[in-house]
């Protein structure tokens, strides 16, 4: 009976690891490798066949850095004609574009393949629920597994597969939660740091604006970056005679107009 059911349980993992791989294929696509908007940068771009040619239809990712992609420089694409074949090597995959260059582009076929061994790392630390698309995203975004492991044990709540995406986008590292909770603020969720980190919300500022006698809440602190809330301008309307002014009622002039 225990042989019977280590078998079984046998034959059921390797069912789920052959599913797992069957979920993972490689994509393929069409691709595009240009200039950057930014120094040091180069612009990906990828059509899955949905586009018919259009510009900037597909993934765009305008600030991948130059010293991730090997066998392609900027140089390079100015010579005319050249066959490469760029590689971007990251935890979550590997991505290669294949082609040749023509009006300062390298127009070629994509292949992006998943990295199983990344997947069983998150997995372990609880993140699952991954796709092929979404592990291109991790690639090109350059999530890895112990940038992740270093948000979850300062203990974030709510931080997953998908808000982690968010929080690697607007740069949220164990350095920027620090910055937020020396300021005495209870350690904030994945999605409020990724709305902080949005707005810009820096210690500095909150600071000059503590210095003013204000104790704004985590959310306070994201309408005052949303609405210009500075401490010049607080000072400006404290100047004009308006007194005992609340963040809400600056807000509100800022809503209104009021300031103009």
């Amino acid at each position: 009976m225990k042989t019977t059911k280590l078998v079984l349980l046998a034959a059921f993992a390797g069912s789920a690891i052959a599913l797992q791989a069957a979920n993972l294929e490689p994509i393929r696509q069409t691709c595009t490798i240009s200039a950057g908007d930014k120094a040091g940068t180069l612009r990906l771009e990828t059509d899955n066949g949905e586009c018919n040619g259009r510009k900037h239809c597909g993934t765009n990712m305008s600030d991948v850095s130059m010293t991730r992609l090997t066998g392609v420089a900027l140089s390079d694409l100015a010579q005319s004609g050249s066959h490469l074949t760029a590689t971007l090597a990251a935890e979550a995959g590997t991505f290669t574009c294949s082609g040749s260059v023509k009006d300062l582009e390298l127009r070629g076929e994509s292949v992006f393949t998943p990295d199983t061994a990344f997947v069983a790392r998150m997995e372990k630390m609880g993140f699952g629920g991954f796709d092929s698309d979404k592990l291109e995203a991790y690639a090109l975004l350059d999530v890895q597994s112990g940038w992740a492991q270093s948000l979850q044990e300062l203990g974030i709540h709510d931080i997953n597969a998908d808000n982690l995406i968010a929080l690697r986008v607007f740069n949220v590292d164990p350095a920027y939660v620090h910055s937020i909770t020396a300021l005495g603020y209870d350690l904030p969720t994945a999605d409020q740091l990724i709305s902080l980190s949005v707005q810009g919300v820096n210690g500095e500022e909150v600071r000059q604006i503590r210095a003013l006698g204000y104790k704004p809440t985590l959310d306070q602190l994201v309408q005052i970056r949303i609405f210009k809330i500075t401490p010049d301008f607080i000072q400006r309307m404290q100047a004009r005679g308006f007194k005992n002014l609340t963040i809400d009622k600056l807000v509100q002039i800022r809503i209104f107009k009021l300031a103009d």
